[in-house]
């Protein structure tokens, strides 16, 4: 690693569709997705601005505001937004997004992850956290991946350590966000650490993983740690 001499740009992340298990990754659509994904997030403003209170933007007057918002940003190339289908049923339940992609550098931060009340604690909200890092590494050959978040979001915070980033520090005073202060914890993974963690992910969601009842036999953490099977 020491030696990068040949090391050559990456390429964006690609309009793909990816299948799993549970879920299914695809890009976002406003005339495919806009209306059920603003559903799955809540429905309401107030549902919606509740569930995506420790996002920096503004809050959301409606749909349209929403819509507005998701398009420029894409349109931008500030995010690159995929949408959540649950499989079965393709119904949308939830999105996430690559953001500060830094091709040169083969950086790239996941953000505005946004799981609506269905995918929320179910395997669905770590295979797609799976899907989404294998193209990034897999595919892309990226060499860090990045999660961010308000420093006062615990429960983020704690879906990154369980996930399998590594805590990098908080960055004080990092921006203004709804009119107050935030502080930013910042995660990252990176290449040479991908195989070990997706290897995993990938026995965590393996069927012997679950019982009858759906249940998880051994957690995400424990696996990753080499923890009794």
């Amino acid at each position: 690693m020491s030696d990068l001499s040949g090391f050559s740009p990456r390429l964006r992340p690609q309009p793909v569709h990816q299948r799993g298990v549970h879920v299914t990754v695809e890009p976002y659509d406003r005339g495919e997705h806009g209306a059920a994904l603003w559903d799955a997030l809540g429905g309401t403003a107030e549902a919606v601005n509740t569930l995506l209170r420790f996002f920096p933007q503004p809050d959301f007057s409606g749909p349209d505001d929403f819509y507005a918002w998701l398009e420029a940003q894409n349109a931008s190339g500030n995010l690159v937004t995929r949408v959540f289908r649950q499989a079965g049923t393709g119904t949308v339940v939830g999105m996430a997004s690559y953001m500060r992609i830094d091709e040169n550098n083969g950086s790239i931060e996941i953000g505005t992850v946004a799981h609506g009340p269905a995918m929320q604690r179910t395997p669905m909200a770590t295979e797609v956290q799976y899907l989404m890092a294998r193209h990034v590494f897999d595919d892309l050959g990226y060499r860090r991946y990045e999660w961010k978040c308000n420093s006062e979001h615990v429960v983020s915070r704690a879906a990154a350590a369980r996930l399998g980033f590594t805590f990098e520090g908080v960055f004080r005073n990092h921006m203004v966000a709804k009119g107050k202060n935030r502080d930013t914890a910042w995660f990252s993974m990176i290449d040479s650490e991908w195989p070990s963690i997706r290897a995993a992910f990938e026995a965590w969601l393996a069927p012997e993983n679950f019982d009858a009842d759906g249940r998880q036999v051994r957690g995400l953490g424990e696996i990753r740690s080499g923890g009794a099977k």
